[in-house]
């Protein structure tokens, strides 16, 4: 077979099911092959839209998420979902190529990226945005590299991986027994788990054990590693509340006794006093970084009053920003089970002080009947519709701190934001390959600048037989840009013209519906979900509810109004 065969084979061989993609360049090789496979294809209408639905699966399911396209354009459009990928932490192969055209390469072809005067140079941009890449030149190099891509994508820190193919090498013949070989695929991508020592177990333990306010602090790697029982079971065995960064919303159940809510400057008023007030922190996958920190507000977390315990699967993460007092250096599913069968304790504090920090959750404005809906409303109406098995995707803008703040998940996996890098448009794209990968009912998130974006989503979510329903929060404009600006008319580029997204709904062939209070909202994200067709829902929200006003003041009343 030749490589672009024996590729293809890999893919199948590694249990891939589909891959995210668009054809051009020499990878239409590979697309050439796929449909003599198991492997499905979802072609959405860009590269961006495909590298974000290939970062959602690997966020969603754990294995990489597969992204195949021309090199220009993945280096471009489809850089998006790799940026996501890596500050996130999702696992993900890229498989694209160089439009390098043979021999004419040194002599600047069209489109040519491998770097040679007069083109562009896709393997720096990759090194910017992936864990590892790889430039292969022959047919079981590229094998080898496709099988070390995958190996990469989910070993220690997940992240994204590339496989630059060559233009000549993609259509060669395999050897039959090349040196060095070229190892069986599944042998090759074999990982194995880190564990914490048994020493940093021990300090971890006796610092839990002897706290009298402990508290967890639950991050997107709990998500990465599927930690979830580990970090309930932790929780419960040490009476500790539970909070989490806005990348680990979810990985605990909003809704359980030891529930504290979301720290951070755009998180809840009770979750930042809950830490603030802790004797003990364990800090399980999250980096602390300045959002989740309050900035670093002097008295919310404090080195020199609290113990911190930092678990991560990177050493350079433990003890980042805040000294920590033990780092626990491993898998965060291995770290918490060590933790969980070591030690146990219990105090009068947490229970009662949880259930005043989940108070937080709900706001007189989250009852209101006024027309335009108060957003607050609004995620209320979404949350009525959130159970177990649904998936709610949010995008960036006011949309996601609104459903940070107010949408109460009521199990883990229930809901993923863009807050890697936090790019507008990713919610429709994620949603959909939340759909194609999972059996749960999706609901998409965005604001009406966000959806505008990635809308065509929902056409491919029609061609591909799911069901997601899009939920747009519409007030015309980008809605934080014009919100956080102090001054009148201060700031150009902010307002929309109205557009009637129910009707864009209805010629991508899915169901529209445009609707001005709650109960029309209710009513439409109930009969969204029933639908066997994709629903847009295009909800008229209150654009002088002023989010960052709004929740600055749980911000400042959670610290003290210590960060100016």
């Amino acid at each position: 077979m030749n490589t672009s065969e024996r590729l293809v084979e890999t893919l199948e061989n590694l249990g891939v099911e589909r891959v995210f993609g668009y054809p051009g360049g020499r990878v239409i090789e590979l697309f050439d092959r796929l449909p003599e496979s198991s492997v499905d294809l979802v072609r959405p209408r860009d590269e961006r839209e495909a590298s974000v639905m290939a970062e959602m699966h690997g966020r969603l399911t754990g294995d990489p998420g597969v992204l195949v396209g021309q090199g220009p354009w993945i280096g471009s459009l489809g850089v998006i979902g790799q940026m996501e990928a890596r500050l996130g932490s999702s696992p993900m192969v890229v498989v694209t190529e160089a439009s390098e055209r043979g021999d004419y390469s040194t002599v600047a072809p069209y489109q040519q990226s491998r770097g040679d005067y007069g083109g562009v140079e896709l393997p720096k941009i990759l090194d910017a945005v992936t864990k590892e890449h790889w430039c292969p030149r022959t047919p079981p190099e590229t094998v080898r590299s496709l099988q070390l891509a995958f190996k990469h994508a989910v070993a220690g820190r997940p992240g994204p991986t590339a496989v630059v193919l060559d233009g000549n090498a993609v259509t060669e013949e395999m050897p039959d027994d090349p040196i060095p070989p070229v190892w069986d695929d599944a042998a090759q991508t074999r990982t194995w788990s880190a564990a914490p020592t048994p020493r940093d177990v021990a300090a971890a333990v006796e610092a839990l054990e002897s706290a009298d306010r402990p508290v967890v602090v639950a991050g997107n790697g709990v998500h990465a590693a599927g930690a979830y029982d580990e970090l309930r079971t932790v929780a419960e065995r040490y009476d500790a509340i539970v909070v989490t960064s806005y990348l680990g919303k979810s990985t605990f159940p909003e809704t359980h006794r030891l529930a504290g809510g979301v720290v951070g400057s755009f998180g809840h008023e009770g979750a930042n006093r809950v830490v603030s007030e802790a004797d003990a922190l364990l800090v399980v996958g999250c980096r602390l970084n300045p959002m989740d920190t309050n900035w670093g507000a002097p008295d919310f977390v404090r080195p020199a009053e609290q113990t911190i315990v930092h678990a991560d699967v990177d050493a350079r993460n433990a003890g980042w920003v805040y000294p920590a007092d033990v780092g626990l250096i491993g898998d965060a599913a291995e770290s918490l089970r060590e933790l969980a069968e070591a030690g146990a304790a219990s105090n009068d504090w947490a229970e009662s002080r949880a259930a005043t920090a989940r108070e937080s959750f709900d706001a007189p404005e989250c009852e209101s009947a006024a027309t335009p809906m108060l957003p607050q409303r609004a995620v209320k109406e979404i949350e009525r519709v959130v159970d177990a098995d649904t998936v709610v995707t949010a995008d960036s803008g006011n949309n996601r701190f609104w459903l940070l703040n107010y949408l109460q998940t009521p199990a883990v996996r229930t809901y993923f934001g863009s807050g890697g890098v936090g790019g507008m448009g990713w919610a429709n794209p994620a949603a959909v390959s939340a759909a194609l990968a999972t059996e749960k009912d999706v609901l998409a998130v965005a604001g009406d600048g966000g959806f505008a974006m990635t809308m065509t989503s929902v056409e491919t979510a029609v061609e591909q037989g799911v069901a997601p329903t899009f939920v747009v929060l519409n007030d015309t404009s980008l809605g934080m840009v014009r919100q956080m600006q102090r001054g009148p008319d201060d700031i150009a580029g902010v307002e929309f013209h109205d557009t009637d997204f129910a009707r864009v709904a209805e010629a991508f062939g899915a169901e529209g519906v445009r609707v001005e209070s709650p109960d029309e909202l209710g009513d439409a994200l109930r009969d969204g979900k029933a639908s066997a067709t994709p629903t847009v829902v295009d909800a008229r929200i209150d654009r002088d509810e002023d989010m960052a006003e709004t929740l600055q003041s749980s911000f400042y009343a959670s610290v003290g109004g210590l960060h100016e």
